[in-house]
């Protein structure tokens, strides 16, 4: 059994996952195969240097991620043509870290973090996971909390929190919803209770 974490910008999706990854399950995180498939060299990268252009490098040869994606979230045409570049890159390099870790051990909580999971389901009919674990926050408080981590003014941080799927819609696709909108303390008991969901779910499937 494959469970996914998902959530919306800046509703601590990596904190959640860290949480889980402390208390023994297995974090195959998409973000870090997104800065891994376009390192200076990689296929990722030369395929976004030929579709973009070599003003989106650093002078180091580096992705200038911050610019890239100032450009994105403006422009839904070149969001499809980078995603159309990266993401079976990632996927391909996540299959491959899940299928290792289940080889490793059967009974292994396998977690997949996956920010767009929700949309690449309802949108590309993709099923990577079996059950979806939500972090939530009200999307006054995404918003607020995306403006001070960011620093960004409030049409910027609108226009990055609405080329997701809304917070509250992807209520509905989720088969756990962790409450981070909290204390620290309010969401480590929710993830307490999760895992100990999680754990039996796996000890019962195997």
């Amino acid at each position: 059994m494959i469970f996914g974490i998902t959530g919306g910008i800046a509703t601590g999706k990596s904190t959640v996952s860290d949480m889980l990854r402390a208390r023994g399950a297995v974090i195959v995180d998409a973000d870090f195969w997104a800065r891994e498939v376009v390192k200076p060299g990689s296929e990722g990268w030369e395929a976004i240097r030929q579709q973009f252009g070599e003003e989106y490098l650093r002078p180091d040869g580096s992705l200038d991620r911050e610019k890239l994606g100032a450009l994105v979230f403006a422009d839904e045409a070149a969001r499809k043509r980078l995603n159309a570049i990266t993401h079976p890159l990632i996927r391909q390099k996540m299959d491959e870290q899940v299928r290792q870790a289940l080889s490793d051990d059967p009974k292994a909580i396998v977690v997949m973090d996956i920010p767009l999971l929700i949309e690449s389901m309802v949108h590309e009919g993709l099923k990577r996971v079996d059950k979806v674990i939500l972090v939530y926050v009200p999307r006054h408080i995404q918003l607020q909390r995306l403006m001070k981590r960011n620093q960004l003014n409030r049409q910027e941080a609108e226009n990055r929190i609405e080329a997701q799927m809304p917070i509250d819609e992807k209520r509905k696709y989720a088969d756990y919803i962790i409450d981070n909108s909290g204390s620290i303390e309010e969401t480590e008991r929710q993830v307490e209770q999760l895992m100990d969901k999680l754990r039996k779910l796996v000890q019962g499937e195997r």
